[in-house]
């Protein structure tokens, strides 16, 4: 008895057994391999990666003051960005909602519509906003109407996508006797579904704006209108001070939208 008990006195625990840590070790072994393998394979120049703090600094140095004198160019450029994020969710609304709610189990109505709902939604989410942004420019030249779309066509796939899961985990209870009073499909959907799902809405749509804001800073990159635009020029003539002050005007717009977004989504949920 002494004996056994001296035994398990000298085991040590582990958190693993030898298989799993087998299995552990070798995912650690595949992750390095991969790692280095994609690092050797885009070939990176190493010389300009060790010169970097130095480019940093002297690129610093130059920005350093921020020049204002184009401060009412900058503004009216991020007055520009925030009508394209603002009209870009106002336009996703009227068409994500109608995909969500054929993108929803629940609420499609057969195996065709719901097929096609989400592959509105994987096909709008798999495309990002600046190569959206790149096809609406070629089909309607630059400015903020390609601009206005790139980031639509971005958003549609996240509202429709988080729309559509707040529709299937509504209480079908509340449809159902709905439905139980002789109700035609759309007072059904007035009163028993969009009930259910309008602070979730609210919350999502806020935040998209938000997000849409962050997104069309960088929209006018590829002509697309926006603070972009400003920024791209005076990168192409390097007006680096000028460039400070549009990338601090970006930071304050983010923030604002940030906290903007904080105050509306606690008053929603």
């Amino acid at each position: 008895m002494v004996d056994h008990a001296a035994k398990l006195s000298d085991r040590v625990w582990s958190r693993y057994d030898r298989k799993e840590q087998l299995i552990r070790y070798g995912i650690y072994l595949v992750t390095v391999v991969a790692v280095v393998w994609a690092v050797k394979d885009i070939d990176i120049f190493w010389p300009w990666v060790w010169d970097a703090p130095t480019q940093i600094q002297n690129l610093g140095a130059r920005m350093w003051p921020p020049e204002l004198a184009r401060w009412n160019d900058i503004f009216q450029a991020m007055l520009e960005t925030v009508h394209i994020a603002t009209l870009s969710t106002v336009l996703t609304i009227f068409i994500a909602l109608p995909v969500s709610y054929i993108a929803a189990q629940n609420t499609t109505p057969n195996k065709a519509t719901l097929w096609l709902g989400r592959f509105i939604l994987v096909s709008s989410r798999s495309v990002n906003t600046i190569i959206w942004a790149l096809l609406f420019v070629a089909i309607f030249g630059p400015g903020v109407l390609a601009g206005i779309l790139a980031v639509t066509f971005r958003s549609i796939g996240f509202i429709g996508k988080l729309m559509g899961e707040a529709i299937e985990e509504i209480d079908h209870r509340q449809v159902e006797a709905i439905q139980a009073t002789g109700a035609s499909k759309m007072k059904v959907v007035l009163y028993a579904i969009v009930p259910q799902v309008m602070p979730a809405f609210f919350a999502i749509v806020i935040l998209r704006w938000d997000i849409n804001i962050r997104e069309s800073t960088v929209l006018g990159l590829v002509g697309a209108g926006g603070i972009g635009v400003l920024l791209q020029g005076s990168i192409d003539l390097f007006a680096w001070q000028t460039v400070a002050t549009i990338l601090l005007a970006i930071l304050v717009l983010v923030i604002l939208g940030e906290a903007i977004t904080s105050v509306l989504r606690k008053k929603v949920m």
